[in-house]
C-alpha cells in the first residue's frame, strides 16, 4: 500500500521505492561533470602557467549545456545502441551517457594542458555534451518515472545527489589532485560514474518505455514537434510562463558572476570564502532542498512557485547589506551567503518541480531541455554587463537593482498562478505508479 505522501518524509520514500534511491545515484552522477569540465579544471590549468586568456576562453566548453535542446528530441525518439534492447529508451541513454563521460574523463585525464592545449580541450568538449546529454536523459526518466503529485519528492532526493556530486566533483578533485595529482584525480571521477551507472541499471523502467513510439522523423520534425506541443497545451498562458521561466533564474545569474568580486572586495579571504560559500553552502542549499520539498507537497507548486521568485530576488538584499556594512566579521559574512544561498536553492527546487509538470510524457526530455535552455539563456547573457553596470552603480546599488528585477516575474507569476487550473500536465502522467 503507497504511502501518504504528504506524511512521509524524503527518507522513506528513498528506503521504501528503489525509484527514488535510483534517483539518488543518478543525481550523483549528474553533479560530477560539469565542474570538471571547466570549474574545478581551471585550477589544473592554472597550476599548467595556461595564459588567463585562454583559461576564461575554456569556460565557453559548457557551451552543451545551453544547447542540450537541440539534440534532445533524439533522444526522445530513437533508442540508444546495444543498451536500450536491455533497458529501455530512457535507462539506455543514461547507460551511454555515463560511458561516454567516463571514456572523456579518463581522455581528460592523460592529457598535459601545459604543452598539448589541443588534446584538453577537445575531451573537455566531448565531456561537456556527454554531460549535457546525461543531464537531458536523467530528466526523461525523472519526470516520466513518478506521478506529478511525487515530482516535489523526486526532485528533492535528485537535488540531494546532485550537491553530494558537485562536491565531489569540486572539493573532492582538488583535494585528490594536491595529493596524487590530477591525472589520479580525474581517474578517481571517472570511477565515480559507476555510481550513476549502478542506479540505472537499479531503476525500474518508466512506463512509457513500454508503450514507446518507434517511427523516427527527421529533425525539423524531431525539433520542432515538442515545442509545437507545448504552445499548443498551453494555450494563451504560454507567452506569459515562457517568459516567466526565462525570467526567474535572471537576479540570480546576474548576481552570481559578482559576488566573489564582492566578497575579495571586502578583503574575505579565501579561506574564508571557500568555508561560507562550499563547505557552509552544501549544508545550506540541501537545507533548502528539504524545506522546498517540505513546502510545495503542503502549498501547492503555484504558490510554493511565487513564494520561491520573492524570496529569491530579495535575498540579494543581503549582498547588497553586506556590501553597505563594508563587510564585517566572518559570522555576518555566513550568516549573509547563507540567506542568499537557501532562498536562491529553495527557488530552483521550485522551478524544477514546476518546469517537470509542464512537460509531456513522450517529449518529457525534449521540453524539460527547452525549458532549462530558456531559463538559462537571458540571465547569462545579462551576466556580461555585470561588471559595467557595478562601476557605475557600486556594489550596493547592484544586489539592489537585481532584487528588483524580480518584481515583473512575481507579477507574471501570480498572473499564472490566477489562471493554473487552465495549464494542466500530460494527463498521462496523472495517476501513474
Amino acid at each position: 500500500m503507497q504511502k501518504d505522501p504528504e506524511k512521509d518524509s524524503v527518507l522513506a520514500y528513498v528506503l521504501a521505492d528503489r525509484r527514488y534511491a535510483a534517483m539518488l545515484g543518478l543525481g550523483f552522477s549528474a553533479g560530477i561533470p560539469y565542474l570538471l569540465v571547466y570549474v574545478t579544471q581551471s585550477a589544473w590549468l592554472s597550476e599548467a602557467k595556461v595564459p588567463i586568456e585562454t583559461i576564461g576562453l575554456m569556460s565557453e566548453l559548457t557551451i552543451a549545456y545551453k544547447f542540450k535542446f537541440v539534440w534532445a528530441p533524439f533522444l526522445d525518439k530513437y533508442d540508444a545502441p546495444i543498451f536500450s534492447a536491455l533497458l529501455g529508451r530512457r535507462r539506455g541513454w543514461i547507460v551511454v551517457s555515463q560511458l561516454a563521460i567516463m571514456l572523456a574523463l579518463a581522455g581528460v585525464a592523460f592529457g598535459d594542458p601545459a604543452h598539448w592545449m589541443g588534446y584538453t580541450v577537445a575531451f573537455s568538449l566531448a565531456l561537456g555534451v556527454a554531460g549535457a546529454t546525461q543531464d537531458v536523459t536523467i530528466d526523461g526518466w525523472r519526470i516520466t518515472s513518478v506521478p506529478v503529485d511525487k515530482q516535489s519528492v523526486m526532485t528533492a532526493i535528485s537535488e540531494m545527489g546532485y550537491r553530494v556530486g558537485t562536491l565531489a566533483a569540486g572539493a573532492g578533485a582538488l583535494l585528490l589532485a594536491d595529493r596524487y595529482g590530477w591525472r589520479s584525480a580525474y581517474l578517481c571521477m571517472a570511477a565515480l560514474m559507476t555510481v550513476g551507472a549502478i542506479s540505472a541499471f537499479v531503476a525500474p523502467a518508466p512506463e512509457s518505455d513500454f508503450t514507446v513510439s518507434h517511427q523516427h522523423p527527421g529533425f525539423a520534425a524531431a525539433v520542432i514537434a515538442p515545442i509545437k506541443e507545448l504552445v499548443t497545451r498551453l494555450g494563451p498562458l504560454a507567452l506569459p510562463i515562457l517568459l516567466m521561466i526565462a525570467g526567474f533564474r535572471m537576479p540570480g545569474y546576474i548576481s552570481s558572476a559578482m559576488a566573489f568580486p564582492l566578497f575579495k572586495s571586502l578583503d574575505y579571504s579565501d579561506t574564508d570564502i571557500a568555508t561560507v560559500t562550499k563547505l557552509f553552502g552544501f549544508w545550506v542549499a540541501l537545507g533548502a532542498t528539504f524545506f522546498s520539498s517540505y513546502i510545495i507537497r503542503r502549498i501547492g507548486i503555484m504558490p510554493s512557485l511565487l513564494l520561491g521568485t520573492v524570496a529569491g530576488s530579495a535575498s540579494h538584499l543581503s549582498l547588497a547589506w553586506l556590501s553597505a556594512q563594508g563587510g564585517g566579521g566572518f559570522w555576518i559574512f555566513a550568516v549573509a551567503v547563507s540567506i542568499e544561498g537557501f532562498a536562491y536553492a529553495f527557488a530552483q527546487v521550485v522551478l524544477i518541480n514546476y518546469m517537470s509538470s509542464l512537460t509531456a510524457t513522450e517529449l518529457a526530455a525534449s521540453q524539460y531541455a527547452l525549458l532549462t535552455s530558456l531559463c538559462a539563456f537571458p540571465g547569462s547573457l545579462l551576466a556580461g554587463t555585470s561588471g559595467f553596470i557595478i562601476a557605475r552603480t557600486g556594489f550596493t546599488m547592484f544586489f539592489v537593482l537585481t532584487s528588483l528585477i524580480g518584481i515583473p516575474v512575481a507579477a507574471l507569476c501570480w498572473y499564472v498562478s490566477r489562471l493554473h487550473a487552465d495549464v494542466m500536465p500530460d494527463p498521462e502522467r496523472y495517476g501513474s505508479t
